[in-house]
């Protein structure tokens, strides 16, 4: 499983979404648009990431690309499923979502692969970006606030994605 931050603004965001990463086994994260990376423009650390983080950089692989679009096209031919976190007509709820098995490989099925999208705090993933999707998920929210913060909800959708979805450990 791999995950795809775009256009997010927050540090702190980034950060714990690294720090939930490391946390659930994300191989790699794609960092797009203008979402920071945990180095700044000199490849030194930037501090209020890595507060966050707790250096969790370290061990998860990532990759910053300034446009998202390559980097789902290789996903998908590599046998990547992008499974978008966003509210949308389309979306289904997060914990309804059944990761499917694949072709058998020495004698045992393989899980689908997966890459978790998600986008800017307050904008969310564009109509065009979701077009792109093979599956839209959302936290259903039962309070009065329509929705969560990004690396909340990527935290709760992670776990729940990699708990359907027995993977290796690292």
């Amino acid at each position: 499983m791999v995950a795809i931050l775009h256009n997010i603004r927050s540090l702190h965001n980034v950060g714990s979404i690294f720090r939930s990463a490391d946390g659930v086994g994300i191989d790699k994260i794609y960092l797009t648009g203008y979402t920071p990376s945990p180095l700044d423009k000199f490849g030194k650390s930037v501090t209020q990431f890595t507060k966050v983080s707790l250096g969790a950089e370290d061990f998860v692989a990532w990759e910053k690309a300034k446009d998202i679009n390559p980097v789902i096209k290789k996903l998908k031919a590599d046998g990547y499923s992008i499974i978008a976190l966003e509210q949308s007509p389309r979306s289904i709820p997060y914990d309804s979502f059944r990761p499917r098995k694949t072709t058998p490989r020495r004698g045992h099925g393989a899980n689908q692969k997966l890459a978790l999208l998600v986008g800017n705090e307050v904008r969310g993933l564009s109509a065009a970006l979701l077009k792109k999707c093979d599956v839209i998920i959302e936290i259903p929210m039962r309070g009065r606030k329509e929705s969560l913060n990004v690396s909340v909800a990527f935290g709760i959708a992670s776990y729940e994605l990699t708990r359907q979805t027995p993977f290796g450990g690292r």
